[in-house]
Order: C-alpha cells, then sequence, then structure tokens
C-alpha cells in the first residue's frame, strides 16, 4: 500500500450479487475507472478516504459449483479484513424473478441477517425506469423489494452502466449516484459506530450453518432408521417432524 494512505480513513465495499446484473460496471463506476474484469478488488483514494471495492464471484455463475461459488466469495470477504463497511447488493432495475430472490436468500444465509445492517441496495440499468420514476417509485410496486430496502435501513440507489454517464439530470447522473452512494455508505458507518462487519461475525454464521446441517443429517439419519419400522412408526414420526423443512426430509420417503 503506498505510504500516503496510511493516514486516511478506509472504506471496504463488498459488491454482492447475480451474474449479468452490473456488479463488475458498478465497481467501476464507484471507483471512477476500468479496473474490474481480472482483479477481485481495487483501491482508490476518493474524497480523502481509501475506498477499496471487492467484487465477488457472480451468484448462478454456471462456470463454479455451487460450493465452489461459496467458498470464493467468503474468500474475498474475509481478505478484506479486518472486514467490509458496506454490502452493495446490486440487483438490475427490472422483474424482480425468483434468482433475484435467491439471491438475496444466499446472501443472507452465507452472511446472517444481521449482515444488511451493513447493506446498501444498488439497482443497474436505471435507464429501465420510465419517464419521471425514482428508484423509490420502482421499489414501492414490489413488496418483496420494500421489505429488502428496508432491512437495509432504507439504503437504495440506481446507476445505469450505458446511458447516465454524461447526463446531468440529479435523478440519471452516474456522477451524482455514486457521490450519493458513497455518502449513504458513510452515513450508515457513523450509524454503526464505525464497526466493519467482522471475521468473527462470519465465522459464528458458520458456526450456525455447520449445526443446522448437522441437525439435518441427524434427523435424516433417524427418518431412514424409522422408516423401516413400519406404518405405525411412519405416521408417528409425521406428528414428530412436522415442519417445512422436516417434510423435505420425509416426502421421498412416502413415495415408497
Amino acid at each position: 500500500m503506498h505510504r500516503g494512505y496510511r493516514t486516511m480513513d478506509e472504506r471496504r465495499i463488498v459488491l454482492l450479487g447475480k451474474t449479468g446484473d452490473g456488479k463488475s460496471s458498478a465497481g467501476n463506476l464507484i471507483l471512477g475507472e476500468k479496473v474490474f474484469g481480472t482483479e477481485c478488488s481495487n483501491t482508490k483514494s476518493i474524497n480523502e478516504k481509501l475506498i477499496t471495492v471487492i467484487d465477488t464471484p457472480g451468484f448462478f455463475d454456471t462456470s463454479l459449483t455451487s460450493e465452489e461459488l461459496n467458498s470464493e466469495i467468503l474468500r474475498c470477504v474475509t481478505e478484506c479484513a479486518p472486514g467490509p463497511h458496506a454490502f452493495v447488493i446490486v440487483l438490475k432495475v427490472g422483474r424482480y424473478t425468483k434468482h433475484e430472490i435467491e439471491t438475496v436468500k444466499k446472501i443472507t444465509e452465507s452472511f446472517g441477517e444481521d449482515a444488511l445492517r451493513y447493506g446498501v441496495v444498488l439497482f443497474t440499468f436505471g435507464d429501465q425506469l420510465t419517464e419521471g420514476q425514482t428508484i423509490e417509485d420502482f421499489v414501492k410496486e414490489s413488496r418483496v423489494l420494500q421489505q429488502l430496502v428496508n432491512k437495509c435501513g432504507g439504503r437504495v440507489h440506481v446507476i445505469d452502466n450505458k446511458y447516465w454517464n454524461e447526463q446531468q439530470d440529479e435523478h440519471r447522473s452516474n456522477r451524482v449516484q455514486v457521490e450519493k452512494l458513497l455518502n449513504t455508505i458513510e452515513e450508515m458507518v457513523r450509524e454503526n459506530r464505525g464497526e466493519c462487519y467482522t471475521n468473527e461475525m462470519l465465522q459464528l454464521v458458520d458456526k450456525v450453518i455447520d449445526a443446522e446441517c448437522k441437525l439435518h443429517e441427524l434427523k435424516l439419519h433417524t427418518f431412514c432408521l424409522v422408516w423401516k419400522q413400519g406404518p405405525t412408526w411412519r405416521k408417528d414420526v409425521r406428528k414428530c417432524f412436522g415442519g417445512r423443512r422436516d417434510r423435505e426430509i420425509w416426502r421421498p420417503f412416502c413415495e415408497l
């Protein structure tokens, strides 16, 4: 790191989102130059702050298995020690499909609901907004989107990777929107008393996930043993394990 950087406040921003929704382009706009494509992180001095942006692999990246993808995303986060100040959840203006819903679900599963305290929702392809429509108006059209933004403290912004680079309109200018985004992150850092999402928080989430996986395996093992005992036992096991996830476990056995 350059010596002059050491005295500057640092802000670490992690980009999360689905492949094809413009994460890398968003990172380029934040830093004001084309730096993403081959590297997963880059740092630049902006407004007397050292801004580090970490671009993670896109969810549903078909070139990686689910395990490889999760491992790579977690690696990107743990390498920005002591942790990110902001998770920027990148979504595309348009229909909010099951893939977008799954993307947000994967984020909370990987980092926990508490990660949304450090979350900002950033929409790309802002040119898809109708004339005079703000991003807040767009969000209000979807109950699920509004719930996500609410969980992120109402923090939402929009950019357009193609058409808004030269425009001066306040709502349709990348320069204005990026400035607002960085100001929002500053406000969020103050609200969080300068704290970042730490590796200890990530490790705690890992422990919870590991405990849930072990419980899931134990239930599956129990079902297999009980199922062999006959119809009476099978009826009892349905009464004892009636939750939705439990039903997913024993549903295949019902077809036997």
